[in-house]
Order: C-alpha cells, then sequence, then structure tokens
C-alpha cells in the first residue's frame, strides 16, 4: 500500500495530534515531550537524522520538531538542512518546525526554503512553541485534507472517464449493430428505381427501413419510427426488424402483417412507447402498391403534371392497443412517378426559432425534382433539410425513394 493510501487510511482514526520530536540533547527530547503530553500532543523521540527518516518512514505524523545540528563540533545546522531536502521531495511530508540553538538571519532563511514551516529559536518559550505547534498542525491537516479531496476527485474524474469510454465503445457496437439492421444494398425490379437513406439525430436511433426481395418482381416495401431517441428507441427498432423479416412474405397481406406486428409488440413494448409503420407489397408488373399504413407519415406519390397523392389507409399505431384492424389501401403507379417513404425527422426537422420545414416543402421539393434519380432526389431532400435546420436534427431522419421509369 503505497503512503497516500495510508495516509487517507489514518484519516478515519483518533484526531490527537502526534509530533515527531527530533534532537540529539536527551534533556531537550525529555523536556519537549513532557510540555507536549502536558497539552494533548503524542509524541515520539529519535536522536538522529537516520532515526527520523525511519520513523515517518513507519508512522504517519501531524508534525515534525526537529532540530538542525546534531554534530556537537559543529554549529552550521547542516545534517539538519541536509535532512530538509528530502523531506522537501515528499509530497506527504508532515510541517516541519526547526529548532536550534546557533539561530542566524541566513540559516532561516535556508531552512525556510528548504520547506520549513516555522523557526524557534532555542531555548524556547513553551507559550511561543505551542502557538506555533498548534498552526503548523492546523496546516498540515487542511494539506493532508486538500490532498485527500484531490485524489478521490482525481479518482472520481478517472472513473467517469473510463464509464464515458466504456459507453462510447458499447455505443459504436450498437452503431455498427443498428447500421447492420439496414439493407446493405437495396433489391431493385425492372422498371423501378430504389434507394434508401437514414440520417440518426444521435448515434443510435429508433427509425427503421427495408426492402424485401420476394422474387423478381415483387417487392416488400417498409419503413418505421419507434417513439423516443437514442439506446431505448434502438432497442425497439431491432425489436421490430427481427418481427418484420420473421413475418413477411408475399403471400401476407400488408393489413394482416400489421396486425400480427401489432400483437407481438404490444406484449414486448412500455406503457409509454409506440411504433409508427407502413408496409407495402409492390407488384412490378401490373405497377400495383398495396399497403398499410399504421399511424405512419403519409407516404407521397408525386406526379409529372404536379400533383401528388398521400397513402393513408391502415390504421393506429402499432404498441397501444393489443386488439387493432388494419384495412389495405391499393395504389397503381404511373411512369415518371416520384414515391417517397419518410419518417417525421424530415417534416419536423425545425429551424432554431421553431419553425418545422412542413409537408408543403417536402411536396415542393418533389414537384421540382421529378426528373432527378433517387439517388440525387434523396441527396437534394437530406442537404435542403439539414441546411434548414442547420444541421441539428432533433429526429432521425429516414427516407426511401422510388422511381416509376
Amino acid at each position: 500500500m503505497d503512503t497516500m493510501a495510508v495516509e487517507l487510511m489514518n484519516q478515519a482514526g483518533p484526531i490527537q495530534a502526534r509530533i515527531l520530536i527530533a534532537d540529539d540533547q536527551p534533556d531537550v527530547l525529555e523536556a519537549l515531550r513532557l510540555l507536549l503530553k502536558g497539552h494533548g500532543y503524542a509524541t515520539e523521540a529519535v536522536a538522529s537524522p537516520a532515526a527520523l527518516l525511519d520513523a515517518l518512514g513507519r508512522t504517519e505524523f501531524d508534525l515534525v520538531l526537529m532540530d538542525l545540528n546534531y554534530a556537537r563540533d559543529t554549529t552550521s545546522g547542516r545534517e539538519g538542512l541536509d535532512i530538509l531536502t528530502q523531506l522537501k521531495a515528499s509530497e506527504t511530508a508532515p510541517p516541519i518546525v526547526v529548532m536550534t540553538g546557533w539561530a542566524t538571519v541566513g540559516l532561516a532563511v535556508e531552512a525556510m526554503q528548504r520547506g520549513v514551516g516555522d523557526f524557534v529559536e532555542k531555548p524556547w518559550v513553551n507559550v511561543r512553541l505551542l502557538e506555533v505547534l498548534q498552526k503548523q498542525i492546523e496546516i498540515g491537516r487542511e494539506r493532508r485534507t486538500a490532498r485527500r479531496n484531490a485524489i478521490e476527485n482525481n479518482q472520481t474524474q478517472n472513473d467517469i472517464a473510463s464509464q464515458f469510454q466504456r459507453q462510447g465503445r458499447e455505443i459504436e457496437e450498437a452503431r455498427a449493430i443498428q447500421l447492420g439492421f439496414l439493407p446493405k444494398e437495396i433489391p431493385q425490379i425492372a422498371g423501378y428505381e430504389i434507394a434508401g437513406a437514414w440520417q440518426p439525430a444521435r448515434i443510435v436511433g429508433g427509425d427503421y427501413y427495408d426492402v424485401l426481395a420476394f422474387g423478381e418482381d415483387t417487392l416488400g416495401l417498409c419503413i418505421a419510427d419507434v417513439a423516443g431517441k437514442g439506446m431505448p428507441a434502438a432497442l425497439l427498432m431491432s425489436n421490430l426488424q427481427a418481427a418484420v423479416r420473421g413475418l413477411a412474405s408475399s403471400l401476407l397481406s400488408p393489413e394482416i402483417l400489421c396486425e400480427r406486428l401489432n400483437s407481438l409488440i404490444c406484449r414486448n413494448i412500455a406503457n409509454d412507447r409506440f411504433i409508427t409503420f407502413f408496409y407495402a407489397h409492390l407488384d412490378g408488373a401490373s405497377r400495383n402498391l398495396r399497403y398499410a399504413n399504421a399511424g405512419h407519415n403519409a407516404p407521397i406519390v408525386a406526379h409529372r403534371d404536379g400533383t401528388h397523392d398521400r397513402l393513408e389507409e391502415g390504421g393506429g399505431v402499432l404498441g397501444i392497443f393489443q386488439s387493432q384492424h388494419y384495412v389495405a389501401g391499393t395504389y397503381t403507379l404511373l411512369p415518371g412517378d416520384r414515391v417517397l417513404l419518410f419518417t417525421d425527422g424530415v417534416a419536423e426537422a425545425a429551424r432554431p426559432d421553431g419553425e418545422e420545414f412542413g409537408d408543403a416543402r417536402l411536396v415542393q421539393l418533389l414537384r421540382e425534382n421529378c426528373e432527378a434519380s433517387v439517388e440525387q432526389l434523396q441527396k437534394t431532400i437530406l442537404d435542403t433539410v439539414g441546411t434548414f435546420c442547420s444541421g441539428n436534427w432533433h429526429d432521425d431522419a429516414t427516407l426511401i425513394a422510388i422511381a416509376v421509369k
């Protein structure tokens, strides 16, 4: 256990101050011991510099009261000054008060430069000595408290930093997992161009889209938005993705899929959560789009003549009512149509003053880019909306764009 750890543990011990007295004269040691004992101090006496260092290595003291002269044939105080140099190098050394019968101004200054808290001449005055000791002990305890607080604060900061690093790694892993849920390649069928894009508001989010191939000429299209943001929404999104992949097929109509999904999700979702969901079957040959909208933003179908329609048929959001009925809508697409499936993070992206981008601007973008490829259309929409909200996406923004040739 290191010295600082011992110091911290000893803070919980007795309050009585401990003083280490170092002097080579036995009568001085005894006189100081009796004086200090009579004023409530615990003491330990040593008669040499080596014994002083040994005692400090074994025990914690609140103060060192030491003589500077130990060789009787010298008055230089050099032995004591050498000890002070060693003690100054230790961050945990207690306050030091030096005593000498050969005090000079130069010696006092040099002792102070080496970390001495105060200086007392022999013979001492008891009242003066006790005042000096008490003051230095209080200073030492304040320093120990400050060191302890600094250690604790540093440990807390290290713990917080480690926690953030762990959370960061976990979130990055979650992001990688979530990206794995999204289609790596969008299935295509003859006569159509299809593309998808995801712009998360955070590292992970609650939006989901998928394009499922049911044969050479049939696709399943879905887009969803889990209420909420961050990890909770991402976990629900992964649950939804697994359920859709497990249930969806060309034989299961969109409205029935929504009913089964709702039943599953109601058993696995918190009361304050829900999911908006849109699912469709696209039959390439007939250009028929059979769909069910479970409370989701109604996709936009924009025509070459500047008109547009919304795909609204369906029912309520997923996860609220166990027995939920859905109806299917059918829409026949025309050559040149542009279909846009999107989440509310697109239409509700807002300026700092709270103004939202809105459906009207989204429809206008479709009209202005009715001849663009789906990749260019998606890029234009996300760039325009991102500029509108100054890049401050408050919710995930997800798109599926379809061009009918």
